[in-house]
């Protein structure tokens, strides 16, 4: 049978605290970078925000009961409190489409509520098989169209059509399941 696995030790010298900061450290920060990336869209922007939160935790390591879930909505409150200080700089900015990343009413929470769909989208296309992403990422990332994605893939044009319209029917139908309706 198993030993159960010790409780992690909160109090006691400050080598067991920072082997437990340490130890959360390798095993969140990965998670924690995606998770900010997905969120902001700038790997510089997350790789600072998800090491100030990290130092943040070290600071009040005794006052936190649960790190990892305390993390994760640290992360997603630096986020905000980013894009709402940096907001013109985000208006300023264009998309990858082309288009302006944001508007200039648009309020804070709505610019969250967007990151973070938009977040939950490329988590449901990376979840994707292989065809099925590369034929998403061709045709709405890289903007190319339907005659070269069959060239490129081996698809005949229109099988390429059919599974995009599929794909995108699918993708909105678990975008609504998750709770996110178009706008």
């Amino acid at each position: 049978m198993l030993k159960p696995t010790p409780p992690a030790s909160r109090s006691g010298d400050q080598e067991t605290n920072k082997t437990s900061v340490r130890t959360l450290f390798e095993a969140e920060e990965a998670g924690l970078l995606r998770y900010a990336f997905a969120l902001i869209g700038r790997r510089a922007v997350a790789e600072e925000i998800v090491q100030e939160v990290f130092l943040q935790l070290h600071q009040r390591w005794d006052e936190i009961d649960s790190p990892k879930p305390w993390l994760f909505r640290s992360v997603r409150n630096r986020v905000y409190n980013h894009v709402r200080n940096h907001r013109r700089e985000q208006l300023g900015r264009e998309d990858e489409t082309g288009e302006p990343a944001g508007r200039a009413d648009e309020l804070p929470e709505a610019v969250i509520d967007r990151l973070e769909t938009t977040a939950k989208l490329r988590e449901m296309i990376d979840e994707l098989n292989d065809v099925d992403r590369q034929l998403v990422t061709l045709k709405y990332f890289e903007g190319m169209k339907y005659r070269d994605i069959s060239e490129r893939t081996g698809l005949s044009i229109g099988h390429v059509g059919y599974r995009l319209h599929h794909l995108l029917k699918e993708l909105a139908r678990r975008l609504r399941s998750a709770g996110i309706d178009e706008n």
